[in-house]
């Protein structure tokens, strides 16, 4: 709830206080799409979808000539977020706005999504269209990790309206949604490269990161796969260094 105290994420770098016991708290996924950001001193970074602004604030952190904005739909991670960027010393270079991903493009804009403002848009989308999966019976989970059919192709037409031209964009989604992905990028970010994320060594892919620029003509790339865990199950070197802010993937 906004107010709490902060506990420790990202190798203790970040005092993070998030939703309480039920909704979606930032764990695996955040920490790799913060790890694939590379920001650029004095650029605008947009994390749409901030919930209580993990990605944004460890990106802030660790680009201190970036300027970040944080977007949050739901007015309780949004003011979570704006605690934590106090509570990081980051509120000078990180403002919160309110606006829904997927409203009309009069609605965002007037909510303060503006066009062609970010250099970099990062985003974790909500993973699931209604109607194909079991929605979680807690409303915030179920919030955080459901979208109207259609969803994700109108939230990455809404990453493409933040964008520069030649703006980056950087996301994470389950393997599975690859396809889908691909198709709503399409004619709208080109350099795409896809990164897949394995549990461990041998078994499928179970997350990419994903990369594109905002009316690029280059081909596609297959980046080399990230693997979690190792025989033991305890995380890899590179997955733990990840996970602590020590390491990064960007241009990797």
């Amino acid at each position: 709830m906004p107010g709490a105290e902060p506990a420790a994420w990202l190798g203790g770098r970040l005092r993070l206080a998030q939703v309480g016991r039920g909704g979606h708290r930032a764990g695996t996924d955040a920490a790799l799409l913060a790890a694939a950001a590379g920001a650029r001193p004095g650029e605008t970074v947009c994390d749409l979808g901030a919930g209580p602004g993990a990605v944004g604030l460890a990106v802030a952190l660790a680009c201190p000539d970036c300027r970040v904005v944080l977007v949050e739909r739901d007015p309780e991670a949004a003011a979570l977020a704006r605690g934590n960027a106090q509570a990081n010393g980051l509120a000078a270079r990180v403002a919160v706005v309110e606006a829904d991903a997927v409203a009309p493009g009069a609605v965002r804009h007037r909510q303060g999504l503006r066009p062609n403002s970010a250099d970099l848009v990062l985003t974790n989308p909500p993973f699931f269209e209604a109607g194909r999966h079991r929605p979680s019976p807690v409303p915030a989970r179920a919030a955080a990790h459901g979208l109207a059919p259609g969803g994700l192709a109108a939230w990455l037409r809404t990453c493409a309206d933040l964008a520069r031209p030649g703006g980056r964009l950087v996301m994470i989604h389950r393997a599975d949604a690859l396809p889908g992905c691909l198709a709503a990028l399409a004619g709208r970010f080109g350099a795409v490269a896809v990164r897949p994320v394995h549990a461990r060594a041998g078994a499928p892919a179970i997350r990419v990161l994903i990369e594109g620029v905002r009316g690029s003509g280059a081909p596609f790339r297959l980046r080399p796969g990230l693997v979690l865990h190792g025989p033991d199950g305890r995380f890899t070197p590179q997955a733990e260094a990840l996970h602590r802010g020590e390491a990064h993937l960007a241009d990797g």
